[in-house]
């Protein structure tokens, strides 16, 4: 009898009430919430600032595939490392320092490869052969003497280095002028890959004539 007794003593009691959950500290909810927050925003700037870069298009040498005040989303260099024919790069000017300003140009040719032009006829070739580019503004004519000396054609690109070109290509200075000449892939800081906030209507020479440009908004090519 003592025994069940102290079986029964044993037992915990069906009756006996689970403690109650101590409820949050006033406004600690709010922190958590909070706290995610700027986790994922810590994040967010993480993959932009190694894999992405955001970059503002300045001046018309790009158009009409870019426009004066474009908002750009770059590949950024930390993973763009080979540089191919027809891609749109960001770079640095020479000196190539990031106090610079930047430029917006399409990839020409690459290291190893050989630029040649004919200004009369407005065609660019490479290793001999005659680029397709429907996406200049108009054929590659004679240079403009404001942009400096032109270079002697045609020419070899010096491997590690890429020959870029403006699409608007009677109003932009690149490549094909000895201030800037063929560029080093050090000087790249990513590939252009969609327009997310597209700048106003323009012409060729940069001038203003409509309002913001929605339909180029998206990848760029």
């Amino acid at each position: 009898m003592e025994q069940e007794d102290k079986n029964l003593q044993a037992q915990p009691s069906e009756t006996q009430e689970k403690p109650e959950k101590q409820p949050l500290p006033k406004g600690y909810e709010a922190y958590l919430s909070l706290f995610d927050l700027v986790r994922m925003l810590a994040v967010i700037t993480l993959v932009f600032v190694f894999f992405f870069r955001l970059n503002g298009v300045s001046g018309s040498s790009m158009y009409p595939t870019l426009v004066d005040k474009d908002y750009l989303v770059l590949e950024s260099n930390f993973l763009y490392r080979d540089a191919k024919q027809g891609d749109i790069v960001v770079l640095y000017t020479p000196p190539f320092s990031e106090n610079d300003e930047l430029l917006v140009k399409r990839v020409i040719a690459v290291g190893g490869q050989t630029v040649d032009i004919d200004f009369n006829a407005g065609v660019v070739y490479v290793d001999g052969q005659a680029l397709d580019e429907p996406y200049t503004f108009e054929p590659t004519y004679l240079s403009y003497a404001e942009y400096g000396k032109a270079l002697d054609y045609p020419v070899t690109v010096p491997e590690g280095e890429l020959f870029v070109m403006g699409d608007n290509r009677n109003h932009s200075e690149d490549s094909r002028f000895s201030d800037v000449g063929c560029v080093k892939k050090e000087a790249v800081l990513g590939k252009v890959l969609l327009v997310v906030f597209p700048g106003r209507q323009t012409n060729e020479f940069g001038a203003v004539t409509g309002g913001r440009s929605w339909h180029r908004f998206g990848a760029v090519s």
